[in-house]
């Protein structure tokens, strides 16, 4: 059920792709999906008339000497690759991943090998180098800039999208958290002056792979369409800010997530330097950092990162202290997009958020039954992961009760610790340029955990990617969510095809203006709107 205005009721139904008729639908031998590409050629597989290519090397391993350096090309090889399962994820700390049974139970997200050895994407495509100019999805993954992969849940895989629109799905892990975003150039000196934004520099790599080699896999290297989730939003958003992107992508879609500036080099230095003290090394020894194993270093960069804090009260933003640098040469300093005719200039953007991003109350029911006193009082400390709204709580919550009179208090904070500051705060940055915006607010809620999910951070992808029959412990399959999801990916293919979602299974979708913040309202009734939350978040300063 939605919130604003009485945004859902029943809604529009398109049946979802038929299954595959009887017979062998797994293929897979010497001549069968075998594909060129400038390093050598690869075997996948076709699965449903869909070929599949996984864990291709776009880079070098990163281990070694070549920990916080720019990615290198993969060496070139004899023969033909298997590449048949996924690449490694990228070094993070795997310790209690799945210790909360309900999230693991709910996302159970897919994890295999670990290790720097992790410049790897994957190939959902309908056909091979036939000519095709087929859309390209590039797809970049959540998990903030430190955790996360390329298939961590099942609603990232590319099939449905690919069969459905005639396009090719590619999706990449690359190097994340201290190992990605290790800023050594103020205590290591030139060799170290692609350290802070090494993990971005990853992302333009596969941009590079994907031009150079996606005709062979049926794509159109002109159009690319970059897309991203919670932390894989922020990472579309800077990588239309880098130059070095610049003519690789030519759409871009974050979701749940974005970002309209990179972390301030001198934090990102002082980071830098407090990591080579942990280590207890002199910058002349900064090259021993290469030789510490991978969760080693995770570790100590941790405790630099806990020590820079605690000394100076600056924990580097929102999302930690490893994140891309504002280096004024691989990423712009100050605001993305501030320049009408500068980089990404051309490239319309859709953005788009969650009502529930931060659903608090899936495994506390007693939250359902708050107070709206109790609920003012809460959000002084706490407002989903975020920190409280201190002593502001109270009007900020009775401003969101007035736009939303018929929310529960517990929705109310939802909504609040969910707000969408940040997607109006981009799509607000992006429109200094030309070309256009479009916003959407998905507020769709699944029939499961006694309706305490709600439209929670990560819901949606399923449904742009047509997979919400696949990610049942999303939506818990079936035709409501189908219909809804028919309507999602059929947009964003649209948009995929000509920088415009407009499609007839929705109503008129306008662009987004400053002037009147228009949303695309995505539930079991969709309804474009006029920015239906702007008064409530006046109240947030």
């Amino acid at each position: 059920m939605g919130l604003v205005g009485g945004l859902s009721a029943a809604g529009c139904q398109t049946a979802q792709a038929a299954p595959a008729a009887d017979g062998q639908i797994l293929f897979i031998g010497d001549d069968t999906a075998i594909a060129d590409t400038v390093y050598g050629q690869v075997q996948g597989f076709l699965l449903r008339d869909i070929y599949q290519f996984r864990g291709i090397p776009y880079g070098a391993d990163t281990g070694g000497a070549n920990r916080f350096m720019a990615p290198k090309p993969p060496e070139p090889w004899e023969g033909v690759r298997p590449a048949l399962w996924w690449g490694n994820s990228a070094p993070q700390i795997m310790d209690n991943r799945y210790a909360n049974p309900y999230y693991s139970y709910a996302d159970h997200w897919n994890y295999d090998d670990v290790s720097e050895d992790c410049l790897k994407l994957n190939v959902w495509t309908p056909a091979l180098a036939d000519g095709g100019k087929r859309p390209v999805l590039v797809w970049y993954h959540g998990g903030g800039f430190r955790n996360g992969n390329a298939i961590e849940q099942d609603g990232y895989m590319g099939e449905n999208l690919s069969r459905k629109g005639d396009v090719v799905f590619v999706s990449i892990n690359h190097r994340l958290g201290p190992i990605g975003f290790s800023d050594l150039s103020g205590v290591g000196g030139e060799k170290y002056r692609d350290s802070g934004n090494v993990g971005a520099l990853d992302m333009v790599a596969a941009l590079e792979w994907v031009n150079e080699n996606i005709a062979n896999f049926g794509g159109d290297p002109s159009n690319v369409t970059i897309m991203g989730q919670s932390g894989g939003g922020a990472k579309v958003c800077t990588l239309a800010a880098m130059p070095a992107a610049s003519g690789l992508l030519h759409k871009v879609v974050p979701l749940s997530g974005s970002s309209t500036e990179a972390l301030d080099q001198d934090y990102a230095r002082k980071l830098g330097a407090y990591v080579l003290e942990e280590a207890g090394l002199q910058p002349s020894e900064i090259d021993q950092l290469q030789e510490i194993p991978w969760k080693e270093y995770l570790l100590l960069a941790g405790r630099a990162q806990a020590r820079l804090s605690e000394e100076t009260g600056s924990a580097g933003g929102f999302r930690g202290g490893f994140r891309p640098v504002a280096d004024g040469v691989h990423i712009p300093k100050g605001t993305f997009y501030n320049e009408a005719s500068g980089v990404s200039a051309e490239v319309p953007m859709l953005i788009s958020s969650t009502f529930h991003e931060w659903a608090m109350s899936r495994t506390d029911p007693d939250m359902e039954e708050i107070t709206a006193d109790a609920a003012r009082e809460m959000l002084k400390t706490r407002a989903g992961i975020r920190g409280g709204m201190g002593e502001r709580a109270p009007e900020i919550y009775d401003a969101y009760a007035a736009v939303f009179p018929e929310a529960k208090p517990i929705e109310i904070m939802c909504l609040i610790a969910s707000n969408r500051q940040g997607v109006v705060s981009t799509a607000n940055a992006k429109k200094v340029q030309g070309a256009p915006v479009y916003a959407a607010w998905f507020g769709w809620e699944p029939d499961m955990f006694n309706g305490r999910m709600r439209a929670f951070h990560c819901l949606d992808i399923c449904f742009w990617f047509y997979n919400t029959d696949l990610m049942l412990t999303h939506t818990g399959g079936g035709s409501r969510p189908r219909m809804l999801a028919e309507k999602m990916s059929d947009a964003l293919l649209q948009f995929m095809r000509t920088g415009n979602p407009n499609t007839p299974g929705l109503p008129q979708w306008p662009e987004y203006t400053v002037e009147n913040g228009e949303v695309m309202i995505l539930d079991d009734t969709c309804e474009a709107l006029n920015d239906p939350d702007r008064e409530a978040r006046k109240a947030l300063g």
